[in-house]
């Protein structure tokens, strides 16, 4: 060993510009959808200097790439630290990115002081985390934690017709790297991400430590009615599920986050067919993104939404169906898991806080698999998913620190 492992800024933030260079959006943004040319083009880009460093690089059916720096037993379980460089299709450059190049920046600092550890650790990159192009999101570190894929996914159809199982394929044959299996066992999980909200920069506090996930569930509500001509039927004669729909959601909005400062409530998405301007609607589709830390409470906000929406359906005369898209109960991670980040952060004359991550990542999978810990970065304005997103260099820097500092901590456990 040539000195304690310490991370070098300057080359984390080079390959922060160069990978945002893949896709780059006209914005500043970066346009990087899972499995797309430019997705495969950044997992060739960080397989090749993987292998430059002399890390080996494996890949399994789910495309989800591991770089791996070996350690002096080769049967114990590595050390997973990762996150994923798919993106939004208006994304920023450090949603999952960072995550991944901080985590191969600590591969780096530890083989640059020739740093000898009883255990591998390895770099993972997840596939498709953000379920833009297709649903749902975190595939590949749920693949990993079921070890399987379900074949349902494989016949999937993203925004732009393509087939999810075609698209797999043809990533993981454009990579020639040794197979990995879909799951083995792992000794623990890190990842670090931006906190995509204003908390930590509004304290100006430069690590989150995560406690744990809120769940989330995903809803499509689909409500039929009658379509009949705008301008001769009466409201006695009326089933419209758009004025159903309107009223489900004036109450939903008027009650659900109004009374729960933990409550996350969205509709991000709505359609009317057949989308005449001069016609009732026959039916009317919504989504709804609904969140909470509390399993139990979530489960009550699902049951107070299919009361709502039966109600007002039935004295409309509208048919109705709940269709549950993502069902994601909360997770909490290991105390001492928790603790291990704030005393790494701690060691390095870094302040921090606790935080619940209201969005999911692939540690909320991976914490099934193994003891798993999130460390947070503070970003602009909170700001996320927008081609706006910034994490100030200083804040990148603390983020790698603390996580090249866990790695360490988990690599003198095992000696």
């Amino acid at each position: 060993m040539t000195g304690r492992p310490a991370i070098r800024p300057d080359r984390l933030q080079e390959r922060l510009e160069r990978f945002a260079g893949i896709g780059a959006t006209p914005k500043g943004g970066v346009d990087r959808q899972a499995l797309t040319a430019g997705d495969r083009e950044a997992r060739a880009l960080l397989a090749g200097l993987a292998r430059d460093r002399g890390f080996s690089v494996r890949q399994d059916a789910a495309a989800n790439l591991f770089l791996r720096r070996e350690g002096a037993h080769a049967d114990l379980p590595p050390l997973i630290l990762g996150s994923h460089l798919d993106t939004q299709p208006t994304g920023g450059r450090f949603d999952g990115a960072l995550g991944v190049l901080a985590a191969f920046e600590v591969l780096e600092a530890l083989e640059d002081a020739r740093l000898s550890s009883e255990r591998a650790v390895e770099v993972a990159v997840w596939t498709n985390e953000e379920g833009s192009r297709f649903a749902p999101g975190a595939m590949g570190s749920q693949a990993f934690a079921a070890r399987a894929i379900p074949p349902e996914w494989l016949a999937a159809r993203g925004a732009d017709g393509a087939v999810l199982g075609e698209e797999l394929d043809r990533t993981v044959v454009s990579l020639a790297v040794p197979a990995a299996p879909l799951g083995f066992p792992i000794a623990a999980y890190l990842e670090l991400h931006i906190e995509q909200g204003p908390v930590l920069e509004r304290e100006d506090i430069p690590v989150g430590v995560v406690t744990g996930i809120q769940g989330t569930l995903w809803l499509e509500i689909e409500i039929e009615g009658q379509a009949a001509h705008a301008g001769t039927t009466p409201l006695a004669f009326r089933r419209d599920p758009m004025r159903a729909a309107a009223a489900i959601l004036t109450e939903l909005y008027g009650s659900i986050m109004p009374g729960d400062e933990d409550a996350r409530f969205t509709v991000g998405r709505i359609e009317a067919r057949p989308g005449s301007v001069n016609a009732i609607p026959e039916r009317v589709r919504f989504t709804i993104d609904l969140r909470h830390p509390d399993a139990g409470v979530l489960r009550d906000l699902a049951d107070r939404i299919a009361g709502v929406c039966e109600g007002v359906c039935a004295a409309a005369g509208c048919g109705l169906s709940i269709r549950r898209l993502v069902d994601m109960p909360p997770i909490a991670f290991p105390a001492e898991m928790v603790e291990r980040i704030e005393a790494s952060a701690r060691r390095i004359g870094l302040a921090s806080r606790r935080i619940v991550s209201g969005a999911f990542h692939d540690a909320l999978y991976l914490a099934r698999c193994a003891p798993a810990a999130m460390i947070f970065c503070p970003c602009r304005d909170g700001i996320s998913h927008n081609e706006a997103e910034h994490v100030e260099a200083r804040f990148v820097s603390a983020g790698a620190s603390v996580l090249l500092e866990a790695t360490l901590s988990f690599l003198d456990d095992a000696r």
